[in-house]
């Protein structure tokens, strides 16, 4: 089905790029800074690293997605990925002057995860 690859192949593009941009440094860096300070740790829970440990988690998901055997799995996956990073998302709204470019009003940012979500979810069931 024609339509469905185009639509894995956009999604998988989309978290291809967003991985990718998570090992970026001063990406890296903004991304952090966005964690709310409630669920901010030390040590191997401190902020880059999840930052890169989310960036892992959209590069596999841009894989899975592609996979007819992973496909359901990665979609499953990328859509409580998306629900688990937005406190993130939520936070830097409120701090626009803080996150510059990094941050998106809070119901953009909203809408748009949601849009994510339907997204892959729509891929990962499409024959």
């Amino acid at each position: 089905m024609t339509v469905a690859w185009i639509l894995r192949g956009i999604t998988a593009a989309i978290f291809l790029v967003m991985g990718i941009n998570h090992f970026r440094p001063r990406v890296a860096r903004g991304m952090a800074a966005m964690i709310p300070p409630t669920i901010r740790r030390d040590g191997i829970l401190k902020p880059l690293n999840l930052v890169y440990f989310t960036g892992v988690c959209e590069l596999l998901g841009a894989v899975g997605i592609l996979l007819p055997w992973t496909r359901l799995a990665a979609g499953i996956a990328l859509a409580v990925f998306l629900v688990a990073v937005f406190p993130a998302n939520a936070y830097a709204a409120g701090k626009r002057e803080k996150f510059g470019r990094f941050s998106t009003a809070f119901w953009p940012r909203l809408v748009l995860q949601l849009v994510l979500i339907a997204l892959v979810l729509v891929a990962a069931l499409l024959g």
